[in-house]
């Protein structure tokens, strides 16, 4: 995996190699050299790594996203900051199963960077809400689902947040 910052790099080098083949009369060169930076710019917008994360957890495959995501080390210098967000929120989403407040971290982290997607920050904030009610902190809780329900505009996780205004309910 490169730094954010040698992807660019990257893209700008193969962009001027391309017009000096321009230059020198070589046109199919420099017509696959230009379709060519647009692969270093894609991926410093969009992480190789977590894209395929996001592939192994569609397959609920959730040792291999771990191992995806295990390559990327520092992602603080390896992914600008809403991949940072996606980074944090895959990593609760794996964690939420086994430790909720680990999770719960992560979950945080992911929210305060940003995520793209309402449904991401929805299920976020759901997982936020989970982690706060099993620390018995009810209005905390109520104020995260509430937000969730608002960001779930398509009605993907409504029976998760009707489940948990159920158990609030009994707290």
């Amino acid at each position: 995996m490169f730094n954010k910052n040698i992807k660019l790099i990257l893209a700008v080098a193969l962009f001027a190699f391309a017009i000096y083949e321009f230059t020198e009369g070589e046109i199919g060169n420099g017509i696959f050299l230009l379709l060519l930076t647009i692969l270093p710019i894609v991926l410093y917008f969009k992480n190789e790594f977590i894209l395929l994360a996001f592939l192994r957890l569609r397959k609920q495959d959730f040792p291999g996203a771990q191992k995806w995501l295990a390559k990327i080390s520092n992602p603080e210098t390896a992914l600008i900051k809403k991949q940072q967000g996606y980074f944090y929120y895959l990593h609760g989403m794996m964690t939420m199963q086994s430790n909720l407040f680990d999770a719960e971290k992560h979950f945080k982290k992911a929210v305060a960077l940003g995520l793209n997607m309402d449904m991401d920050m929805a299920v976020a904030k759901l997982g936020l809400a989970q982690a706060a009610m099993a620390r018995r902190r009810k209005l905390e809780a109520t104020n995260l689902i509430n937000e969730a329900s608002k960001l779930d505009k398509h009605n993907m996780i409504k029976d998760q947040i009707k489940m948990l205004k159920d158990q609030l309910k009994k707290m």
